[in-house]
């Protein structure tokens, strides 16, 4: 088999060499040359186009931003594109963008599996990612083989855009949580209060989560090692407000969240890592 993963950025990098480790022959290719050219020291082809990439691969990965850009990166592969070649669409495209790439796939005569994962930088290294994959029913147990080597579960979903529904549900969780840790370890220090105390007092019992010892070292150090791109983490929020409103769900929470990510983002956080939510909530001052 030969895999084109096309996105070698935090999660596409560490599943290209997770299937490497695994034996499979894989081609990267990414907008950055140089952030897929470090994976040729693993074994990875890479390839200076998408279409190149694709060339001749029985299945195509795309890791990327957003939407927009899959679609512009598939529709620059097409030229290379194997007609029937499996499409595992694994990045965090929102509700409608799914169904769009859905409709381009059917356009460019691949099998699409709406399939964007649950995990950041340690357990995409770690091969311990969840896929939420939706799709086909006849290439699930394709596709439950194809990622067991970057996985470590893979919940089946149904019709394809399934796993993207699903993917907003919990990262709406993810963000107002973080945003919520924020908001309190900024609070202690403003009132000259240790936030390893709140840390202290929430260990253990009903209000414990390992997320909130995980995210509030960084906090605490005004430091922010990225697992979750801010950039992205206040994309992510924008595509779950979007999808919250039609359904007829007040979307003000996961709005503040967002607005706190931009704020961020402004501030010169876009590539640090989501904690950086600390920032926005702390005077600037």
């Amino acid at each position: 088999m030969t895999l084109a993963v096309l996105g070698t950025g935090i999660i596409g990098a560490a599943m290209a060499r997770n299937w490497l480790k695994a034996g499979t022959d894989v081609r990267v290719w990414n907008r950055t040359h140089a952030t897929a050219a470090v994976l040729a020291a693993d074994g990875a082809v890479v390839a200076d186009s998408p279409a190149a990439a694709v060339e001749g691969a029985d299945t195509v990965v795309t890791v990327l931003f957003d939407g927009a850009v899959v679609a512009d990166v598939m529709r620059a592969a097409a030229p290379g594109l194997t007609p029937g070649a499996l499409w595992l669409q694994c990045s965090t495209v929102g509700a409608d963008g799914a169904d769009e790439l859905g409709a381009l796939a059917a356009a460019l005569g691949l099998v699409y599996v709406d399939a964007p994962v649950l995990g950041t930088r340690g357990p995409a290294e770690q091969g311990n990612l969840n896929v939420l994959a939706s799709g086909p029913a006849d290439v699930r147990a394709r596709v439950e083989q194809l990622v067991a080597p970057v996985s470590a579960k893979v919940t089946w979903l149904g019709e394809a855009g399934a796993g993207s529904r699903t993917k907003l549900i919990v990262n709406s969780w993810v963000l107002t949580t973080v945003a919520a840790l924020a908001q309190s370890v900024a609070l202690s220090d403003a009132l000259g209060i240790d936030p390893k105390l709140f840390l202290s007092l929430i260990a253990g019992g009903p209000l414990d989560m390992g997320y909130a010892h995980l995210k509030a070292p960084s906090m605490m150090d005004r430091g922010y090692p990225v697992a979750f791109p801010a950039g992205g983490a206040a994309k992510d929020a924008r595509l779950v407000a979007e999808l919250a409103a039609r359904a007829g769900v007040d979307s003000s929470v996961v709005e503040a969240a967002g607005a706190l990510l931009e704020t961020a983002v402004q501030r010169g956080f876009h590539e640090d890592d989501m904690a950086a939510l600390y920032e926005a909530v702390r005077s600037p001052s």
